[in-house]
Formats: C-alpha cells, structure tokens, sequence
C-alpha cells in the first residue's frame, strides 16, 4: 500500500469496517486508512459459517495500518447483536470524536440446497450480513443525521441480485441488503445523507468454498481466482469521499478492473383489461404476452462469462 497516495481524501474522516479482517473487508479498511481515515476495524474472528474462533484479525489489520503510519483501533463486537453494533459506533466517536463512513462488509456462509436448509442455517446468515447491516448503519444513522452529513456503503451480491445454487439464506440476505440500502437513501436524503450497496466480485475464503469437482466447476474456480480483493477497495473509498457525495441508491459492482451499474426493478410490460381479470383470461392472455420478456433461471456465472479484465 503506497501510504502517500490519498492521504487528504478522506483526512478527518472516521470510518467503520465490519468483516475487516480477512479479504475485501481487510483492502477496504487498509484503503480507507490509506485515505486519511481513522478506521474501526471490526471483526469477530469467526469461522467461515459464523462460529467463534480464536483468531484475532481485526488486531492484526489494525497493526499494519499503524505501522504504515494510519489509525486504526480493533473492535471483536458480534454486530448481529444490536447492542453490541452500537457498541462498535460508539468506539469510533469516543476513539475519535465522530462517524463519517459506514462499510458493511461482514458475512458468513451456510450453503445447502434449498430443500435441506435448515431454519438455523437460514437464521445464521441473515442475522449476519442483513441485521448486521441494519444494527451498524441504525447506531450510526443519529450521529449522520445530526453532522448532516454521512456515507454508508453496504456488501450485496450477484447471488442476490442474479442468483445461485445452494444459497438461499445468502441470496435473501444480500438481495435485502439492496433494498436496504435503498431504503436508507430514500430516508435520509434529505440530511445530507448517502447510501449505495456494491457487489464485490474476489477470491475470498467466501468463495473458496465452491466446489471443484466438475469440469466445469474446475473452470469457474481457476476464473473466480483471477478477482482480486484489492481491487475493490479504490472503488470504495471514492464512493465515501465527499467528491462523490451526490451518488445515492445505486447499486454497483467491481470486478477487478471493470465497475458496473446494475439495473434496478421497473416495469417492463403491462396489460389491461376493461372488464377486470379471471383465472383463464390471465392464462389466456397475460403470460403469453409477457413469455418473451420472462427472466431465465440464471446464475451470477451465467451472466457473468467473461475473464476479469
């Protein structure tokens, strides 16, 4: 990291990194840092699925950046816990006086085929990236509102938002973290407020759990390893910076050199009838008109074929 690079971007500002230990979450924060902002480098040190460990990595993200000349403080908070997440906004306005920038990048991973998800696997994930989301950005959302000012960006998917096997619990949660995400916008535009949700294309021990037994499985991971975490991270920081401060409820994606616009639900065709609708008038009429326009049963890497540039 070339600490002399942005070092007024975001100087004075105060961010918060959940999931900042480990891949994305540890570019982001170091990034941040890079930038001028004190960081809160949370991280619970779990396991891939969610469960307790005895690493420590907030601590060890948080010693790199001091030793490349930044601020930085750990937090282990548990933010699927609300008291707990207010906890982790709490530290960063005691630590430093105030709260500019909220990442919500934290996440789990409790894949099964649908018909086999349990309700704790499904409880589990969206306790985590969804009301982990929701805990963090509520205890930081008085504070924005009263400085007027604030940005918070949120880690969706394309599992959420094209779709996937074996993940329902995870493309629920990430599809509601974009409509979170909006939400935010919508509620707190008028304070001078900003809320935008990313999907963050890398090779992280989040993905490192695809299969690779199939040819074709074989081929998607040798793909997946070419994305770099480190990628995302500029994309993050411009976002958060005060120069980008009129980009509000969008939904991006970076994919090591390329960033994406996603497209967000509008209609895309109508029928009418004077005479209102019966069962057999909606079979007779509406789905076939609409069959050409219909969404296939996709997956992100259905969509997505293309090397990374």
């Amino acid at each position: 990291m070339n600490v002399a690079r942005f070092t007024q971007l975001l100087a004075s500002k105060v961010a918060v990194v959940t999931g900042a230990g480990r891949g994305v979450g540890r570019s982001i924060a170091l990034s941040l840092a890079d930038a001028g902002a004190a960081v809160i480098v949370n991280d619970l040190g779990a396991s891939l699925s969610g469960e307790a460990t005895q690493e420590t990595p907030a601590e060890q993200v948080t010693k790199e950046i001091e030793a490349l000349g930044g601020r930085a403080i750990a937090s282990c908070h548990d933010i699927a816990d609300f008291a707990a997440a207010n906890a982790v906004i709490e530290t960063a306005r005691s630590a430093f006086g105030r709260i500019d920038i909220v990442v919500n990048n934290a996440g789990n991973l409790r894949d099964a085929i649908f018909h086999r998800m349990s309700e704790e696997d499904f409880d589990a994930v969206i306790a985590v990236h969804l009301k982990g989301s929701f805990n963090i950005s509520r205890a930081a959302a008085p504070h924005f509102k009263q400085q007027a000012a604030g940005a918070f960006v949120h880690m969706t998917s394309t599992s959420g938002l094209i779709g996937n096997f074996g993940q329902a619990n995870y493309c629920a949660a990430k599809l509601g973290i974009a409509g979170l995400s909006k939400a935010i916008a919508l509620d707190m535009q008028k304070f001078g407020v900003r809320s935008n949700a990313v999907a963050p294309f890398a090779w992280t021990r989040m993905v490192n759990s695809i299969p690779d037994e199939t040819p074709e499985q074989k081929r998607r991971v040798e793909g997946l390893k070419k994305l770099v975490p480190e990628k995302i991270a500029p994309f993050v920081v411009a976002l958060c910076s005060d120069a980008a401060r009129h980009v509000s409820g969008q939904i991006f994606g970076v994919r090591n050199n390329e960033i994406y616009l996603f497209s967000q639900p509008r209609p895309l065709r109508t029928a009418h009838t004077s005479d209102g609708w019966t069962p057999e008038t909606v079979l007779e009429r509406v789905f076939p008109l609409f069959a050409n326009d219909f969404y296939p049963l996709q997956r992100s890497g259905d969509v997505f074929t293309w090397d990374p540039a």
